[in-house]
């Protein structure tokens, strides 16, 4: 599916006096999946999976703000708070009363930020669980690549002037496993995606989320301890960002887990890389908290 075909299946919602695209396929009476993205794509890194999770669930998939076919401010200071804001107005506006997270990196720290604000019965909506793709759940073992480092630094305006297709590509080749590396058509994709609404000079604004996990890393962190809905893990192991090294460090820390996959040489994005495995590992996840019977998972 292009993203030009992805296009076709949302529309826009004012949200807070922003535009934000929303893909949102089913029937109101389904269980329903709330799919947060990650950076820099967009919703359209979930329509691998979208055909099996569909058979059974309603999708809800936001492309966030300045990400995607959404509003891209070039003038805004950009925040995982204002994100869970938005992404509670997003609910809101579909009247979501209990559904399902599904979220992967960026989308993971928004999960958070939305997933401490159930805990104290102040969220949107009432989430019956979550589930963590890939993603920087704690500050100390995000290894970032230099780009981003480099983004946040004071430097970042003019690297990001800087930026081009050929550095774009060679940053997310670095991401992704040694043996699922993205074709020419994926990343024309995504960078398609990134450049919609001239959104690629705007990274060094996105990429400020890097301080707020370090700056709210107890909230979030405890967030995940204090969780009153069931967590799952699927982790691309080979992901030299949030890989095996990031799910030993939640076994560490002895934080609650319901279900936990380790993909075996994926990388970053498992739902692009692996998108049957995920699939199936997240249905079987489901099925295990629902009381539903499991069918073709395979063993986490």
């Amino acid at each position: 599916m292009t993203p030009d075909q992805w296009f076709q299946l949302g529309q826009f919602h004012d949200i807070n006096g922003h535009r934000l695209f929303v893909v949102d396929e089913g029937d109101p009476g389904q269980d329903t999946l709330l799919l947060i993205h990650g950076f820099p794509t967009s919703s359209w890194d979930w329509h691998h999976i979208r055909p099996r999770l569909r058979q059974r669930y309603r999708l809800v998939a936001p492309d966030m703000l300045g990400f995607g076919f959404s509003d891209k401010p070039r003038k805004h200071r950009y925040s995982i708070h204002e994100q869970a804001d938005l992404v509670e107005g997003v609910v809101r506006a579909l009247g979501l009363e209990r559904f399902h997270v599904l979220a992967h990196d960026y989308g993971d720290t928004v999960a958070q930020e939305l997933l401490a604000r159930q805990n104290r019965g102040q969220g949107a909506g009432e989430w019956q669980s979550v589930c963590f793709l890939n993603g920087g759940l704690f500050p100390e073992t995000h290894r970032a690549l230099l780009t981003q480092k480099l983004l946040l630094s004071p430097l970042g305006p003019l690297v990001n002037r800087l930026s081009t297709k050929r550095k774009f590509d060679s940053a997310m080749a670095r991401v992704f496993g040694p043996d699922t590396q993205p074709d020419p058509d994926t990343l024309a994709h995504f960078w398609a995606l990134v450049c919609h609404n001239d959104g690629r000079h705007i990274f060094h604004n996105l990429i400020t989320y890097m301080n707020d996990r370090k700056q709210h890393r107890e909230r979030w962190v405890a967030a995940l301890r204090d969780a009153r809905v069931p967590l799952a893990l699927i982790n691309g192991s080979a992901d030299p960002v949030s890989g095996a090294h990031m799910v030993a460090r939640y076994r560490e820390l002895g934080l609650p887990l319901q279900y936990l996959a380790e993909l075996t040489g994926i990388g970053h994005y498992p739902q692009v890389e692996a998108p049957t495995p995920v699939a199936e590992h997240y249905l079987r996840f489901l099925d295990a908290i629902t009381g539903r019977q499991s069918v073709g998972a395979g063993s986490p």
